[in-house]
């Protein structure tokens, strides 16, 4: 009996070593030791069985989600807390994801597709939501880690969701992989086509419905790549003929797309790009036909408020509708990790120089990925300056208002630090004090990264304000209740101060030295010409 029982013991001591083994495998934290009892975060669980997880290739897991609304806690000790809210349970396509984000970083992203049964069995991806966000059937985890304050890409989708057509929403949750504490993620949606995400149907075999829609990304030459045509450019618009431009299929799939629609999406490309080269300052803007110049706009602002590394030249997704709907090409915001002051190459630490006029620098440093000419063209007309300075004076207003960007940079750090996410994440992955590619600065510890933090924004804001002409202490005409923007709300506030009898000098719009009727007629007259 006694041999019987120790062979047994000896069994499950060789499955649970081999386990563990196969899960050092999957690049596992410094110390695994590190205990989650509650958190204010969504508690992801992540099961492949101690089994490898490929780059390239997915794998079946098994994914539990407990989330118990905004405002509650999340335990980790389901059986002495029973009855949570399971956000998701069920089994999950996953592989490793990222480029530079993966190969180095220690903390690896991850790219999941829930299926309605195991990859063995047959099984499918299916649409579901996560953590609030619509349903989907694509989903990735990122893994902020370079990133140390972990806040710099969901910080930037805020910054760009009022204003652009669609932004990835993302939440925070802590992730646990074959029962090990991995530490703080991010849940994001990718950028694809769905009915939550780019509304764009499948392209057709001609006419209208081949127009559209499809979204494209300029990146590496590490998949099926279209080139363009034309060299990227010095900062003073000379071509670097040795570099090129790539352009990636990234829906449809390449090998999903008939010859034709290949032909058309990259012959429609060739005619954006012409018309953006053969552009003169003195001539005819012919490339508003083939862009959406206020999302264009949009766009510059994010990654130029960023000084992202990567701007322009990786992670470049953008995206065409059918003709019929907009025949314009647009732009989406995605992976800012290294922004915001994160990076000590490429000069990306600065505050005070235009990234789109960065490839000087990233050509002698041998980069083989350029930043599009696009973006130096565009700012020689002075049409699109015009525009994006007046686009910088809304966002000024309203989101990019100093008070209101550092209140949203305390309320992303107060998720992570108010019930111990961020402490046990640095238990994990002890960084503090130690350089991680690509740091400019090596804080010491949270409190001084976010001070960092704040402080490049601050000094960058007053920067842009500089060289796009605004100036933060002249108030807009209107703007009686003081949110940035003049609409029909300020039209009530001033009704409310007729009715008070207040006489404030905010209310007294047209300069009469009295708050009347004649106060909305200047604000309707504001609205019209705005």
């Amino acid at each position: 009996m006694m041999r019987r029982w120790m062979l047994i013991v000896l069994a499950v001591l060789a499955v649970v070593g081999s386990a563990r083994a196969a899960s050092g495998r999957n690049f596992p934290p410094d110390n695994k030791n590190v205990r989650l009892t509650s958190t204010n975060l969504p508690i992801v669980w992540i099961d492949v069985d101690g089994r490898k997880i490929y780059r390239d290739n997915r794998i079946t897991a098994h994914m539990k989600i407990i989330h118990n609304g905004e405002g509650q806690l999340n335990y980790a000790d389901t059986i002495a807390h029973p009855g949570q809210t399971i956000d998701y349970e069920g089994y999950i396509a996953l592989r490793y994801r990222g480029n530079s984000s993966f190969t180095s970083s220690d903390k690896k992203p991850y790219s999941f597709r829930p299926l309605d049964k195991p990859l063995e069995d047959g099984g499918t991806k299916k649409k579901v939501s996560i953590l609030g966000m619509g349903k989907d059937n694509d989903w990735a985890i990122l893994a902020p880690f370079a990133d140390k304050s972990m806040i710099r890409d969901l910080l930037a989708f805020e910054v760009s969701r009022p204003w652009m057509e669609y932004t990835p929403q993302g939440r925070f949750c802590e992730l646990f992989l074959d029962d090990i504490y991995y530490g703080v993620y991010i849940i994001t949606e990718v950028v694809t086509k769905g009915k939550h995400r780019i509304n764009l149907p499948d392209p057709g075999e001609s006419g209208d419905t081949i127009t559209g829609g499809y979204i494209m990304e300029v990146d590496r030459a590490d998949e099926v790549t279209y080139v363009s045509k034309y060299h990227p450019v010095s900062d003073n618009g000379t071509a670097f003929t040795n570099k090129y431009i790539y352009f990636q299929f990234k829906s449809p799939d390449y090998e999903d797309l008939t010859q034709e629609q290949v032909d058309y999406i990259t012959g429609r490309i060739d005619q954006m790009e012409s018309s953006l080269w053969n552009y003169r300052p003195t001539g005819e803007a012919t490339y508003e036909e083939y862009i959406d110049v206020t999302n264009f706009i949009d766009y510059q602002i994010a990654m130029e408020f960023g000084h992202n590394v990567d701007a322009y030249r990786l992670s470049g997704k953008f995206f065409k509708r059918r003709d019929s709907e907009d025949p314009r090409f647009k732009m989406v915001v995605w992976d800012m990790n290294l922004a915001y002051g994160n990076a000590d190459y490429y000069e990306g630490w600065r505050t005070d120089t235009w990234m789109y006029k960065d490839n000087n620098i990233i050509n002698n440093a041998y980069d083989l990925y350029l930043i599009p000419f696009w973006w130096y063209k565009l700012n020689t007309d002075p049409n699109y300056v015009a525009a994006l300075k007046a686009r910088w004076a809304q966002y000024r207003r309203t989101n990019l208002r100093e008070e209101r960007l550092l209140a949203v940079v305390d309320s992303l750090a107060n998720a992570l630090t108010s019930h111990g996410a961020e402490q046990r994440n640095s238990a994990a992955w002890p960084r503090w004090g130690r350089y991680v590619w690509p740091n400019y600065y090596v804080a010491r510890n949270y409190a001084d990264e976010l001070n960092y933090l704040k402080q490049w924004l601050t000094d960058r804001i007053a920067w842009m304000d500089s060289q796009l002409e605004f100036d933060p202490t002249v108030s807009l005409r209107g703007d009686v209740n003081d949110d940035g923007e003049v609409s029909i709300a300020d039209i009530n506030a001033v009704i409310d101060m007729i009715l008070t009898g207040d006489s404030s000098p905010n209310g007294d719009v047209n300069g009469d030295g009295e708050v009347g009727i004649a106060d909305i007629n200047a604000i309707i007259d504001v609205i019209l010409n705005q």
